[in-house]
Order: structure tokens, then C-alpha cells, then sequence
């Protein structure tokens, strides 16, 4: 795990060393164990180092292969040692034991497909030197970061957005997407960032850029795949499958030459998690497996309690974090600057807090539970899009076992119902709470996002993969993302292994959400793994910051909000939102994003 940059001088000439290094530098935190720079003609490449695999120099980067390839590289490929045999069988031979050096065998061979044989998370950039030209690429699903920039006098690239800032550019906001944030809540919906011409490579593609022409194209080289034979599997056969995969993809995560952990909320997933993972660690070591939790104290939305049950039960060695308001407070220009784009909430402060603890703890490799939800219906806004594909009197059975089983009043369902099914009562809904805010900027917010969503409701499949590439996934990651390498913290996600994805939404719908159990196969996958109390929890919390406590005292807010210009531009006059704290997270946000990062309207 590291951080990457690259710059191309579109105007020719060679490529200042205080360039490249002024974008690694702005990268050290990802890297704190190396660097290195290559130049070639108007091109240089800059990595930061953070050795997890093969950690003696013969791991470094920029690595080169054959006199043919330079790469740059941040992630790990899982089944690296399969590929690997696969390559040796093929002639190749290899001098480290990195899978860094299996990337760019694997190009040499197969180029732009080497990428279908990966299982894992990257970014990264192979010079091809014959050929004249960048092959980039991201992860299937975006659980590594690429962004990039291209001006009239260069082609940068990096694995944050303040690596690209350090050209001196002004800061200019991105007012489509600052709309869209604050009057939908919806972040990282597409290629665009809250940065004006500052990019991010999409998940699941690849980016070419041509040094003779000085030109780029993106093609997308990956879609969810759907096995219907998986569906017509009774649910023993089911969840044996299931379980057989998601071991498997625990067990690759585990590959590691440093200490490998993992978070815990108490949720199910990420007990789950911890379950299987303590299990396989035995095998290999004597300790116990380190388990770290983030507390809350404002007890309505604390797991503790969930947390030390499963510790106890898989003999875990189990820490815990409980950040205070003061911690919040002081914290919150540092989190800014490490988000880099304006958030959801201040839970993202709980996982920030999480990610501290375990570099403090020794802890460098971390496995986290995202992905579940999505992949197995663990939202309760996906009941609506599952009572819409029963029929008759079925669908009044599950609409009594959803709000029986999945912590929701039966009011509750029906509201979530008609809600996220009807595009118009939403969208209504969230320009009626934003009216604040003068006319020409509402006029920004995509209402096709809010149709999209609507539209996916009528068929669960869609709704899934819409949630994974748009709406919910990507702005999940990014967090993820951000706050565990500011700690030089590699996260690892079981649940989003590809063929676990692919998997998970192949199965019959029925076993996802049944009785009105969300993560229907999950619970009893679990079972015997996990405490009952766990297994068959019914009210969802995740590590969810005591917002009612830290934001009690709202002046500090408002004052951040009465400075900003950028605020001030686009609103009729400072609302009083103390009834609507979400809302008034994200104008404090954007005020706190605007002073953090100097940010000029566009």
C-alpha cells in the first residue's frame, strides 16, 4: 500500500526533480517506509512506500521490468501467488517476492487484460517504454483512489487530490457537485470532484494516456457478472456457498509480512469478519488476533456492548477508542484536510479515531466489513425494492415480518416505501428543506440521480449494483480510503472481493432478506461463529459518532458558516437549521472544505 504520482509535460522538456518530489511529498503519509522517482524524457513518476509485502528493497518503486516497464503501484493483488505460477508456467521468472513484480509479468504478457486476472485493490501506472504510453488502472470497484488532471501544460496524476493541488493552481469549487452534496447528500457519483478539473478514475476502468499525441482515453474494462444458476440454489446449498467464499476471501486478506487486524463496530459484518479471520490467524500465529472498536457515549448508538460479546466468543485481543468532544473539536481541521472533499457526517470521525488506534497499536493492515450492506441488503431502504418484488399476499406478509424483524414500525415501512420509490415526493422534499439556497444554484442538482435511484426500486439486482457504483459504495470508500492511510493504515475488504460481489448478487433474492431478516445467508453463515445476540440482532448502528453530544453547542457552527464566501454566494440568508443537524453538517462542511483548502468559487 502506497502513494503514486506522475506528471507528463505536455509543452516537452524534462520534468523538474522538485515536481515529482513536491507530489510525493504531499503523499508521505501513505508511503513513510521508502520512495523513489523515475524520469524519462517529459516524463516523471513518484512513489511512497508503505511495505507490506516482501518488505526488503527488492519491493521498491518505481520497479522495473525487462528494460520495458516502469511502475508505480498502490494496492495489493490478492491471489498474486496464483497468477504468479500461472506467469512461471508461461517462462517467466521473478526476482522478489512483491506483487508488484507480478503486475507488470502479468502486462508483459497479456497487457491491457492483465488487469481480469487480478483479485484485489490497485492503482496503479505502467510506463510502457516501447509503445510510448501510461497504462493506468483502478480496482473493480474504487477501493483505491486515482485522480488526475490535465491542463495545457500537464498531465498529472495521484493517489490524492492534494498532490495535484501542489502546481500552485487556485482552489475552485466544483459548484454542480457542491450541489448535489447539499441538497441530495449524494458524494462521488461519477468522474467529477468537489475540485474543478480535478478527475478520479472511474472503478472498474482503465486510463491510456499516448506521450506521442499527449492524449488520453478511459475505457472500462469490468461489469458485475450474474450467474442465474446461483439463484436456483436452495438455501443449504446457498449458504454453504457463501460461506465457502467469504472464507476464502478473508483468508486472502490475510496474506500479509506484518500484523493483520481488524475493525470492529458489533455489527454483523464486521463480527463476521473478526469470527473467521481469529479462526484462520490461529493456524499461523500464537497471538490472538487484535480487534480495535471506536465507543460512543451517547448510548442510543453505542456497540459496545455488541463489540465485547463477539471479543469475548473468538477470544479476540480487543481495543477500544472512545474519542470525546474535545477530540472531535481538535481534530476537525485535521480530518478536513485528510477527507480532502466535504462528507456525510461526523461518524467519519469515529473511523478516523479507529484507524489512530491502530497505528498506535502496531497494527499497519486492517480488514473492514464495507461492502456487506450493499451486496446483501442491509439497508432498511432496501425493504421497499423487496416488498415491490412480491406478489399478493406475500408482499403483506413481508411487509408485517420487515417491520417485525428489522427494527422499523410498519409505519416506518410504508413511509421507506413510498419514499424511495416515488423520484418526484423525494426530490420535492429535498428542495423544500434546501429553499434557503438562491434559484440558480438548485437549478445545479441533478434530479436524474434522485429518477435513477427511484427507478432501480423496481428491480433488486439494479438497486444493488446502482448502490455499488453511485450512490452509496464509492463516497464510503473514499472515507475508508483517506482516513486509514493518513495513519499509514492499510484496510482490506472481505465483502468486496469481486467473486464474492458477483456471488452475493447472483443469489436468490429471497435468502438476502427472509422473514423480514436483512442479511438473511450472512446470519446463518454466522451461526456457532458468533454470539446468537449477534447473529440475529436486529437494530443497525455501525460506528455511528454521538452527533447529539458533539454538535449540542452549535455556535461554532454557524460562525464557520457566516465566514464562508462561498456559502454567502450561494445562499438567500444563513438558515436556522438546529432541527435539521444533517443539513447543517454539510454547510459547516463546505465552510470548514472552503477554509482548509482556500477554495474559491468557480
Amino acid at each position: 500500500m502506497c502513494g503514486i504520482a506522475g506528471i507528463v509535460n505536455i509543452l516537452g522538456g524534462a520534468v523538474a526533480d522538485g515536481d515529482i518530489k513536491s507530489m510525493t511529498d504531499a503523499a508521505a503519509h501513505r508511503g513513510p517506509d521508502g520512495f523513489g522517482y523515475y524520469h524519462d524524457r517529459h516524463l516523471a513518476l513518484g512513489h511512497r512506500r508503505l511495505s507490506i509485502l516482501d518488505l526488503s528493497p527488492a519491493g521498491a518503486q518505481p520497479m522495473h521490468f525487462n528494460d520495458q516497464y516502469v511502475i508505480v503501484y498502490n494496492g495489493e493483488i490478492y491471489n498474486f501467488i496464483e497468477v504468479r505460477e500461472v506467469l512461471l508456467k508461461k517462462g517467466y521468472q521473478f526476482k522478489s517476492g512483491s506483487d508488484t513484480e507480478v503486475i507488470l509479468a502479468a502486462y508483459d504478457c497479456w497487457k491491457n487484460e492483465c488487469v481480469n486476472y487480478f483479485n484485489g485493490m490497485w492503482a496503479f501506472c505502467i510506463y510502457d517504454i516501447k509503445a510510448e504510453r501510461l497504462f493506468c488502472s483502478r480496482d473493480r470497484f474504487g477501493v483505491k483512489p486515482f485522480y488526475y488532471s490535465l491542463s495545457q501544460n500537464a498531465f498529472r496524476f495521484g493517489s490524492e487530490i492534494k498532490q495535484i493541488l501542489v502546481d500552485g493552481r487556485k482552489s475552485a469549487a466544483n459548484m454542480k457537485v457542491l450541489a448535489n452534496y447539499l441538497v441530495l447528500g449524494i458524494e462521488d457519483y461519477n468522474e467529477e470532484t468537489f475540485f474543478h478539473n480535478i478527475f478520479k478514475l472511474m472503478p472498474g476502468h482503465n486510463l491510456i494516456f499516448d506521450l506521442k499525441s499527449n492524449t488520453y482515453e478511459t475505457v472500462r474494462y469490468y461489469s458485475i457478472t450474474i450467474d442465474p444458476a446461483i439463484s436456483s440454489l436452495d438455501m443449504e446449498k446457498s449458504t454453504t456457498l457463501f460461506l465457502n467464499e467469504l472464507t476464502r476471501s478473508v483468508t486472502y486478506r490475510l496474506r500479509s509480512d506484518v500484523k493483520v487486524g481488524t475493525c470492529l463496530s458489533g455489527g454483523l459484518d464486521s463480527s463476521m469478519i473478526a469470527a473467521l479471520a481469529s479462526q484462520l490467524y490461529a493456524k499461523e500465529s500464537s497471538a490472538k488476533f487484535t480487534a480495535i472498536t471506536a465507543t460512543s457515549s451517547d448510548s442510543t448508538n453505542d456497540e459496545t456492548i455488541y463489540a465485547e460479546s463477539v471479543a469475548s466468543k473468538c477470544d479476540l485481543d480487543w481495543i477500544t477508542t472512545a474519542p470525546s468532544t474535545s477530540d472531535f473539536k481538535n481534530s476537525i481541521n485535521e480530518v478536513v484536510h485528510t477527507q480532502e472533499e466535504p462528507f456525510g457526517s461526523p461518524s467519519v470521525f469515529m473511523q478516523y479515531f479507529v484507524m489512530k488506534k491502530a497505528a498506535e497499536a502496531g497494527c499497519p493492515v486492517l480488514l473492514d466489513g464495507q461492502g456487506g450492506d450493499e451486496t446483501l441488503l442491509g439497508y432498511a431502504r432496501y425493504y421497499p425494492s423487496y416488498l415491490m418484488s412480491l406478489k399478493g399476499l406475500k408482499k403483506v406478509r413481508g411487509w408485517i415480518n420487515s417491520s417485525r424483524n428489522s427494527g422499523q414500525t410498519r409505519l416506518g415501512v410504508l413511509k421507506n416505501y413510498f419514499y424511495f420509490t416515488n423520484a418526484n415526493v423525494r426530490m420535492r422534499r429535498q428542495l423544500l428543506r434546501s429553499n434557503f439556497l438562491k434559484k440558480d444554484f438548485l437549478n445545479l442538482v441533478s434530479t436524474s440521480i434522485i429518477s435513477n435511484m427511484a427507478a432501480s426500486y423496481t428491480d433488486i439486482r439494479k438497486l444493488q449494483e446502482f448502490e455499488l457504483a453511485t450512490t452509496q459504495l464509492p463516497h464510503l470508500l473514499r472515507y475508508e480510503d483517506k482516513n486509514s492511510m493518513h495513519f499509514s493504515i492499510e484496510t482490506r475488504l472481505p465483502f468486496l472481493d469481486y467473486k464474492l460481489v458477483e456471488l452475493s448478487l447472483s443469489l436468490n433474492n429471497d435468502f438476502k432478506i427472509r422473514d423480514g431478516y436483512s442479511k438473511y445467508i450472512l446470519r446463518k453463515s454466522s451461526e456457532g461463529l458468533l454470539p446468537e445476540e449477534i447473529s440475529w440482532r436486529k437494530n443497525k448502528i455501525g460506528f455511528e459518532a454521538p452527533s447529539s453530544t458533539w454538535l449540542k453547542e452549535k455556535g461554532f457552527m454557524y460562525e464557520a458558516i457566516k465566514k464562508s464566501k462561498l456559502l454567502l454566494s450561494i445562499m438567500e440568508s444563513v438558515p436556522n437549521l438546529d432541527s435539521d443537524l444533517t443539513l447543517l453538517w454539510r454547510l459547516y462542511n463546505i465552510a470548514k472544505w472552503e477554509e482548509v483548502f482556500d477554495v474559491k468559487e468557480n
